[in-house]
């Protein structure tokens, strides 16, 4: 079985398969009883898991990686920082801009950002280490070819004939995304991203594999349909519409899902994820 695979995002390395399927299923389940659906049958949940991947190897600390804003690294790291830090300043005014003039003001743009995004609700409970450590997932799968074909082979591994619908979450809507436009021959007929941050020009958008064309993505192999959900305040989501990157096939919906925008379980138990699950399973 397995009709349904969910890629989840970063900052899960601590957690596995089956940590994940027990999380994300009363979510997936409360979105299908939101459109008058019983999904009675567990084992049609399938949790593609690659965190491990970036599990540190044997250490003595209990923590995160002690990273500190000298470890933020040129380029993606600094650049898509420098992004949420934009974003999150003009969404919630408790957060300083870039060039605002605060009395203590940081020695450098990036502990700047890293302090003013501490004030962010969208980061409240992340430390410091622990986004450094996202942005680092972030950009060793786009930039590290081995990493990227390791997580490739994760998807590969869990996909089963009658996989329908592939949910992919922050960073696994572009790892679901680059596997769909690799295996065609795939009977998923339903992609579904939630929090996707596919959009992002330059960054993640001009990386991708396959490349961009002509300003346009591919479209992602066989897939039917693809229904793009992002909440207003998601900050990972930069591009809420993917339509004017991957064409007007996909069907964009924004939604509200509280003070946890990014939390892939308020985007599992919306109405919208619901319909769009239920209609892809054939249940409506």
């Amino acid at each position: 079985m397995g009709r349904i695979v969910i890629v989840h995002g970063i900052g899960q390395q601590f957690k596995g398969s089956h940590t994940l399927h027990e999380a994300f299923l009363p979510a997936l389940r409360d979105g299908l009883d939101r459109v008058g659906v019983d999904f009675s049958k567990p084992e049609d949940l399938v949790c593609a898991f690659y965190g491990d991947l970036f599990r540190k190897k044997s250490t003595k600390s209990l923590m995160h990686p002690p990273y500190e804003a000298v470890d933020v690294s040129e380029g993606l790291e600094q650049d898509l920082l420098a992004l949420w830090w934009q974003e999150a300043a003009q969404s919630e005014s408790q957060v300083p801009g870039p060039y605002s003039q605060t009395k203590s003001r940081a020695p450098n743009t990036i502990q700047r950002a890293l302090n003013a995004l501490s004030k962010s609700k969208f980061f409240t409970e992340v430390a410091e280490r622990a986004m450094i450590g996202d942005l680092k997932q972030v950009r060793s799968y786009l930039e590290d070819q081995s990493v990227r074909e390791q997580i490739q082979e994760r998807i590969v591994n869990v996909m089963q004939s009658d996989s329908k619908v592939l949910i992919g979450h922050s960073l696994g809507s572009i790892v679901a995304y680059e596997a769909l436009c690799a295996h065609p021959e795939w009977s998923i007929q339903t992609f579904i991203t939630l929090g996707s941050p596919l959009g992002i020009r330059n960054l993640i958008f001009d990386r991708l594999r396959p490349s961009p064309a002509e300003g346009m993505g591919i479209w992602p192999g066989n897939t039917q349909q693809w229904i793009n959900i992002a909440d207003g305040g998601d900050i990972v989501a930069l591009e809420k519409e993917l339509r004017s990157r991957f064409g007007n096939r996909v069907h964009d919906e924004l939604i509200y899902n509280g003070a946890t925008a990014h939390d892939i379980r308020p985007y599992l138990t919306a109405q919208e994820t619901g319909r769009a699950i239920a209609a892809a399973i054939g249940e409506r």
